[in-house]
């Protein structure tokens, strides 16, 4: 089917699910976290 046989066009399919995008950016932030957790463990520990 083409954009214009279709009700709606291609706008739902355009777009993600508002949760997904919540989940993305709690993934992202919990992840750059942990990164920056493990950097100090190791800065901390290289100083001894």
């Amino acid at each position: 089917m083409s954009d214009a046989e279709r009700p709606g066009g291609r706008d739902i399919e355009d777009k993600l699910p508002r949760g997904i995008w919540v989940r993305v950016l709690i993934y992202v932030f919990v992840g750059h976290a942990f990164a920056a957790f493990v950097y100090l463990l190791f800065t901390l520990g290289g100083n001894r």
